[in-house]
C-alpha cells in the first residue's frame, strides 16, 4: 500500500474543476446512501457501465446510437460502492488534479476527465465483453489524470506514505510508474482462470485504460506553459526513508 500525501509542483490557479467534480460526487454518494438496497441496486444497474448489456445492447433490439446506451459511460464515473472507494479516489483526484487542471486549463480538464472516464469503461467492456457486473467508480477517470500527470510533471516529488510504516519521497515516474505496474499485474492476473470477472472486485482494465488514454489525450491538450513553482514544504524530510 502507497499512498500519496502531497506533491511538489505548486498550482497557479484554483483548480475549480476538480473542487466541482469531488462536490459532485459527495452528493451523489450522499443520494446513493438514501436509498434501500433493492433501491441502490437498481440505480447501479442503470448508471453503471455493465459491458454485457452495452456490447450486446443491438441485438437485444436497441437503437445503435441510443442515449441511453451511452449514458453509462459517464454516469457510472460518479457512482461509488462505499466509504472507501469513495474516499481513495477523491483523494488521488485531490493530490494529483490540480495541476493537471492548471496546464489544461478550466474547460479542457473538464473534457479531458470525462473522456478517460469514458474510455476507461470502454477498456474494462473490451477486456470482459461478456461480463454482467456493473463497473462504477471515478478511478478511471483519475487514473486518466494520473497518466497526464506522468507526462506533464515526471521529475515532480510525491510524499507517499508507503505500507503504514515508513515515509519517503519519490519522484513522480517512479510512484506512478509502481501504481500503473501493480494495476497492469493485477488485471492481467483478473484474466487467469478461476479469477472471476474483476478479482477483488476491481475494474483493474478500467485503470490501466485510464491511464493509458490520459497520456496521450494529455499530450494533445496541453498548453505550453513555464513550470509550475515548488510548494515550500514546511518540513524537509532527510535523504532516503524517514520515519
Amino acid at each position: 500500500m502507497i499512498i500519496p500525501l502531497r506533491d511538489s509542483p505548486q498550482s497557479r490557479t484554483r483548480p475549480v474543476v476538480v473542487w466541482a467534480i469531488v462536490l459532485v460526487n459527495v452528493v451523489v454518494f450522499l443520494w446513493e446512501m438514501t436509498l434501500g438496497p433493492r433501491q441502490l441496486d437498481a440505480a447501479i444497474q442503470v448508471f453503471g457501465f455493465v459491458p454485457y448489456r452495452f456490447f450486446g445492447w443491438e441485438q437485444a433490439g436497441g437503437a445503435a446510437l441510443d442515449p441511453w446506451r451511452f449514458l453509462p459511460l459517464l454516469t457510472a464515473n460518479f457512482l461509488h460502492g462505499g466509504w472507501l472507494h469513495i474516499l481513495g479516489n477523491m483523494w488521488f483526484l485531490w493530490i494529483f488534479g490540480d495541476n493537471v487542471e492548471d496546464r489544461l486549463g478550466h474547460g479542457r480538464f473538464l473534457f479531458f476527465y470525462l473522456v478517460c472516464g469514458a474510455c476507461s469503461m470502454l477498456v474494462q467492456g473490451w477486456v470482459l465483453p461478456s461480463s454482467r457486473v456493473p463497473a462504477i467508480g471515478a478511478s478511471g477517470a483519475i487514473s486518466g489524470v494520473l497518466g497526464a500527470y506522468l507526462v506533464l510533471y515526471p521529475t515532480a516529488r510525491v510524499r507517499t506514505w508507503m505500507f503504514i510504516i515508513f515515509f519517503v519521497d519519490l519522484p513522480a515516474v517512479v510512484f506512478l510508474g509502481v501504481w500503473f505496474l501493480t494495476q497492469l499485474v493485477s488485471g492481467a492476473a483478473s484474466l487467469s482462470p478461476g479469477a472471476g470477472e474483476a478479482a477483488g472486485g476491481v475494474a483493474w482494465w478500467a485503470h490501466v485504460g485510464g491511464f493509458v488514454v490520459g497520456m496521450a489525450l494529455c499530450v494533445l491538450l496541453r498548453k505550453d506553459e513555464a513550470p509550475r513553482p515548488s510548494r515550500a514544504w514546511t518540513t524537509r524530510p532527510p535523504p532516503g526513508l524517514w520515519t
